[in-house]
């Protein structure tokens, strides 16, 4: 069965100089592992199968396996090859898309926030910092570790003085209901409603929002503490990243 996709490449194992087995995240089907055989009439499309490679897939299905036609490429982010810590987090977002996006199923959304994300880290339209907590915590929202940040998990009080977030639970409980010896990271009033915009926000508002410097540090930590707690396990690219930007 042959079948027509776009999608980005999100992660690249060689088998030889020639061939290779790529992980795509495709609008149409999500996650999948598609093997390209490098012939040399396939060399002309080379740059299409590239890590974070935004390209259109001429796939053939057969046996549960998908095998790569034809590829045209539609992006490649070059002015994100072209430094490396904007590579460095692009591929730990792609190692994050690999981690949470569905396989086999529509993956219309994950793409979207992907190339959105790539687009404007690419062109410096947002601080990389402010990007990373946005692709952080909405795709985690639609993997199913959404957070509830409506209001006090006790009162339900929307605002208060204080608000405490748990990266265990993901709620938020206020001054007065808070217990003592539960660790809880007290919130910034702006970085609860940054957060609150990146999970509640129509998409096409979803990077429509500024912080001080002091705010996206905050941000960027507790929405990272919180990832990395729901996980539970180590993501290499990420702690790649951290040691290029330290």
């Amino acid at each position: 069965m042959q079948l027509t996709t776009s999608g980005i490449v999100i992660r690249e194992r060689r088998l030889d100089e020639e061939d290779r087995v790529l992980t795509l995240l495709t609008r149409d089907r999500g996650v999948i592992t598609a093997y390209h055989k490098g012939y040399p009439s396939r060399r002309n499309y080379q740059a299409a199968l590239e890590l974070l490679s935004y390209s259109d897939f001429v796939l053939f299905y057969n046996k549960e396996r998908y095998s790569i036609n034809k590829a045209d490429s539609n992006t490649i982010f070059f002015g994100i090859r072209q430094d490396m810590e904007k590579l460095a987090l692009a591929t730990y977002f792609a190692q994050l898309c690999w981690e949470l996006a569905p396989a086999e199923e529509d993956g219309a959304e994950y793409l979207r926030l992907m190339l959105n994300t790539l687009y404007l880290l690419e062109k410096g339209r947002r601080p990389a910092g402010q990007l990373k907590a946005i692709l952080e915590l909405r795709m985690m929202t639609m993997a199913g570790y959404m957070p509830d940040l409506v209001g006090c998990a006790g009162c339900g009080a929307y605002e208060k003085d204080e608000m405490y977030f748990s990266f265990s639970k993901g709620d938020l409980l206020c001054s007065d209901c808070r217990q003592d010896g539960e660790y809880r990271r007290r919130l910034a009033p702006g970085v609860l409603a940054a957060m609150r915009h990146i999970l509640y926000s129509q998409f096409e508002k979803l990077f429509s929002f500024t912080l001080p410097a002091e705010g996206l540090r905050q941000l960027g930590e507790t929405v990272e503490q919180y990832l990395v707690c729901q996980l539970d396990r180590s993501i290499p690219s990420l702690d790649f990243y951290h040691s290029i930007t330290t």
